[in-house]
């Protein structure tokens, strides 16, 4: 194979510059998905059977794309084209999911309609998140991955502080954070209506200014024929061959033969992520409710109290990822890269444990900071070694959609017990944030588990 060359910083940035947008529509989902379901009458024991639903679509979606992608070839790129149509349509979902309860339906019917509303918005979301993955194992070199996942890592970051914000904002220049019962703010409404606008601009600018590869130039590059989809895997061992040897692999491999073959640092950083990813999910469903009962002393989202309890965890929320991308410039600084990982999910796991004992709005502050330190490695690190242990075993998309299994079978399984979680340690959502910490902190212990770059 030919080494891929050297990309200068804007093409790296090109490259995942729409990922900004989509993090931005990604942010407004986790952050106000509860807070929407809270407001239309959604029981506190049942709410994290609503979250079931992004990690499920993005398990079914991304190694469909991942595939599917692997196997197109068109004169706009092989990646593009799903990015472009998951983005057009969490355009329109987006428009669609904060009106549930304005639509004059019962209770029953608002939250039905808000569930199916869901269910397509994260569906878009994840098809137009997978093609900016792929295209950095695609299109740069192994030196250069780890400073194009941490522009993807800022980008993500700068994406959600905007998406975070914007209720808060939105409410201080005098837009309502109020409504009648069952009926989602203004404030909340028109984040979605904005966050929806930048979406489709950052992913125009990236459609424009990214080429793909052609076929014959992508196979020099990563040993694999981009016509057929061949995988760069030969015999049974699943070791990486040679590119004659590719060429002779067989004619297709389905999802199970790829698991059977990948290499031990995929299933060793899965493991890593079951924790850290279900310790994630409750911070979602749990935490507006949590500061809310910290802080303001109250768990009723029909009071002007809980929505101000909402916008704050917005803000702290921005203040998690701005925390996330200083450390992400810290990061690289580390000589050992497992220890960074370790350490930084330690510090994630130290900030849930504090939540439920700051009892000021502005305590909060520095929980949101180290939990953003657990963050920044979550996002950068488990990509960095696992394409690089990926490295000519072929059918990279494919791989990276069914390694985000690593990501959604935790969440899936985190919200199928989180109601009975919840029962256990007493019905107080500030609880579950302690739950979350210890969780990551087991993740912490299990990165010792990774070794060497297969």
């Amino acid at each position: 194979m030919k080494q891929k060359p050297d990309l200068s910083f804007w093409n790296l940035w090109n490259l995942s510059f729409g990922f900004f947008g989509v993090q931005i529509a990604y942010a407004l989902q986790s952050a106000n998905i509860s807070r929407i379901f809270r407001t239309l009458g959604a029981d506190p024991h049942s709410l994290s059977f609503f979250w079931i639903l992004p990690p499920l679509m993005g398990i079914l979606v991304q190694p469909i794309v991942g595939t599917l992608s692997d196997r197109t070839w068109t004169r706009f790129g092989r990646r593009i084209p799903y990015l472009f149509i998951g983005a057009a349509v969490a355009v329109a979902v987006m428009c669609l999911l904060p009106n549930a309860g304005s639509l004059g339906m019962a209770v029953g019917a608002a939250l039905i309609f808000g569930l199916i509303a869901l269910m397509l918005l994260d569906t878009s979301i994840n098809m137009a998140m997978q093609p900016f993955k792929m295209l950095v194992g695609d299109m740069v070199n192994e030196r250069q991955k780890a400073k194009a996942y941490s522009i993807q890592s800022f980008l993500c970051n700068a994406g959600s502080v905007v998406g975070f914000l914007f209720p808060f904002v939105f409410t201080a220049i005098g837009l309502s954070n109020v409504a009648p019962e069952g009926v989602v703010p203004d404030s909340v409404i028109w984040s979605f209506y904005i966050g929806a606008a930048i979406l489709i601009l950052c992913v125009l600018y990236t459609t424009a200014k990214v080429k793909e590869w052609p076929p014959k130039e992508y196979e020099e590059y990563n040993g694999k024929s981009g016509e057929s989809g061949k995988p760069g895997i030969s015999g049974e061992s699943g070791k990486p061959g040679k590119s004659g040897e590719s060429e002779k692999s067989s004619e297709s491999a389905n999802w199970f033969t790829l698991l059977k073959n990948a290499p031990s640092t995929f299933w060793k950083v899965g493991l890593v992520q079951f924790f850290c990813w279900a310790g994630m999910l409750y911070m979602w469903t749990y935490v507006v409710d949590a500061v809310s009962e910290t802080v303001w002393g109250t768990i009723d989202p029909t009071t002007d109290a809980y929505q101000e309890a909402a916008n704050w965890t917005g803000v702290l929320y921005a203040i998690q990822a701005m925390g996330s991308v200083a450390w992400a410039a810290l990061l690289p600084r580390f000589t050992n890269t497992k220890m960074a990982y370790s350490v930084s999910l330690i510090l994630g796991g130290i900030g849930f444990l504090l939540i439920p004992f700051c009892a000021d709005k502005y305590l909060q502050i520095l929980p949101f900071l180290l939990i953003g330190c657990g963050w920044a490695a979550m996002l950068a690190m488990p990509f960095t070694f696992v394409t690089n242990a990926l490295q000519g075993y072929g059918h990279m998309g494919a791989y990276l959609g069914l390694f985000n299994g690593t990501i959604c079978l935790p969440q899936i399984v985190a919200a199928v017990c989180g109601g009975s979680i919840l029962s256990l340690v007493g019905s107080h959502q500030s609880t579950m944030m302690t739950v979350a910490g210890i969780s990551f902190i087991i993740g912490s212990a299990c990165v010792f588990f990774i070794r060497g770059e297969r």
